[in-house]
């Protein structure tokens, strides 16, 4: 199971360098987050390809798969679609002019092969899936349904953020309707929902000893809460939209829930 595991990294790293090697000469580092989806499903390629006899269409794993290729694809589309035109992320932008010539080698390993390594960790419910690949329980009906309701979840917010963005009407104003109206952050909670569900299905299949695999959605809640998502993007978004700190004090920043008065 090891040795598999750190098979499943293979792919992701070679991914990685190839998508570093496409932004160089388009000096667009933020190819990286439209590989995103594909650096997680990677590895669980490899898993299946190691695993996959004998499944049948009502399998746990089987399931999990079709789970995953409809959030990789679904997530590469979606941010290729929103990136379109727009260039290099600011943030990319930004660490660009701090390390000046120095960033498209130090970019290989602080944006793609990190990425890799975190796709990687966040690829291991999977991995546990592949490895107890039969039955269908009550625990992974209940993961099943998390993780498809965190698809259309995420889905549905990304859509009205987008038509938001669309509309010159609202340039410098906050969305306040939809599911933006109960998080300010909707589609992170539903990403969320996708790897706690997947989770779910992992410990349903291996008990306790797979456990590890709850290390997945532990990361993506840390990583959406702290390091790339809600903290990261709130640092200075009050500064250009001005009603932004009373969203704030009235909106949950994560966990949907009826708006303060």
């Amino acid at each position: 199971m090891l040795g598999l595991a750190f098979l499943g990294l293979v792919p992701a790293v070679g991914l990685a360098v190839a998508v570093w090697a496409a932004s160089l000469p388009l000096r667009d580092a933020s190819l990286a987050d439209r590989a995103w989806g594909l650096l997680v499903a990677a590895p669980a390629v490899v898993y299946a390809w190691h695993l996959a006899a004998g499944w049948s269409a009502a399998d746990r794993a089987t399931w999990m798969f079709a789970l995953l290729a409809l959030w990789a694809l679904r997530l590469a589309a979606h941010i290729t679609w929103r990136n379109r035109g727009h260039g290099e992320d600011r943030r990319y932008a930004a660490m660009r002019r701090e390390h000046g010539a120095a960033f498209p080698l130090r970019s290989l390993f602080t944006v793609f092969l990190l990425q890799a390594v975190l796709a990687w960790v966040v690829s291991w419910p999977l991995l546990a899936g592949a490895a107890h690949p039969r039955g269908f329980g009550i625990w992974d009906l209940i993961g099943a349904t998390l993780a498809l309701f965190g698809i259309v979840f995420e889905t549905i917010a990304d859509a009205q953020l987008a038509r938001f963005k669309a509309d010159p009407a609202s340039h410098g104003q906050v969305l306040r309707h939809g599911l933006w109206r109960w998080s300010r952050h909707p589609n992170y909670f539903g990403e969320a929902c996708v790897w706690w569900g997947l989770g779910c299905m992992a410990v349903a299949g291996g008990g306790l000893p797979a456990a590890w695999a709850l290390a997945s959605p532990i990361l993506m809640t840390v990583l959406l809460l702290k390091v790339s998502g809600v903290s990261l993007l709130e640092q200075d978004i009050a500064e250009r939209r001005p009603g932004y700190a009373d969203y704030v004090r009235r909106t949950s920043p994560f966990i949907p829930r009826p708006p303060r008065p």
